[in-house]
């Protein structure tokens, strides 16, 4: 195969939509998401529910940020090797799973609210350090996996290798330290 996917795998839509206008309706999506989430997570505080499996949720959380961290690193190995195919299956499973994590996630905050870590010492620095920095870096993986499926879908792979290096990394931070956030407060919290 060569460096390109097939016709097949190339949307026609997005092949022939002007890339600034992609770009601007991704950012305006993305805005708007992360204007909600910053609403949901620290002015909303939870609507009464009587569905008490709302609260495990960060435990479903985790594990899909866990199958999205799986499935990046897969999908890096497959495009080292150049298997294509297998590059972009594991990256539209990994999107999936982040998609499906997001909708938890929304759920969760929806029911519950703010969740609180409680420990103290040394523990609560570094809770807060991974925190703020998997806050701060999430507010740019949903442009910056759109942006990069768009121009691959796009068919425009030069402009999609330049921007999946920035992509990549972001992403696998997010979902390990999504992992991460789960257990410590699994682990440290009361």
């Amino acid at each position: 195969m060569s460096d390109s996917y097939s016709e097949l795998d190339q949307i026609a839509v997005l092949k022939n939509l002007n890339s600034r206008l992609a770009i601007g309706i991704i950012l305006g999506i993305s805005i708007i998401a992360s204007l909600f989430l910053v609403w949901l997570i620290y002015f909303n505080e939870g609507f009464e529910t009587s569905m008490s499996w709302t609260s495990n949720l960060p435990y479903l959380n985790a594990t899909l940020n866990g199958i999205s961290t799986i499935l990046l690193v897969l999908g890096i190995q497959a495009i080292k090797q150049k298997n294509y195919q297998k590059h972009m299956k594991m990256m539209i499973a990994a999107f999936i799973s982040s998609s499906f994590f997001l909708v938890s996630y929304i759920v969760y905050h929806t029911f519950q609210g703010d969740t609180t870590f409680e420990a103290e010492g040394i523990i609560r620095y570094i809770y807060f350090f991974i925190l703020i920095t998997h806050v701060f870096l999430s507010l740019f993986v949903v442009p910056l996996v759109l942006t990069t499926f768009y121009f691959s879908f796009a068919g425009k792979f030069k402009t999609h290798r330049k921007i999946a290096r920035f992509t990549f990394p972001i992403w696998l931070y997010v979902s390990i330290t999504g992992v991460l956030i789960v257990f410590l407060l699994k682990v440290f919290n009361p």
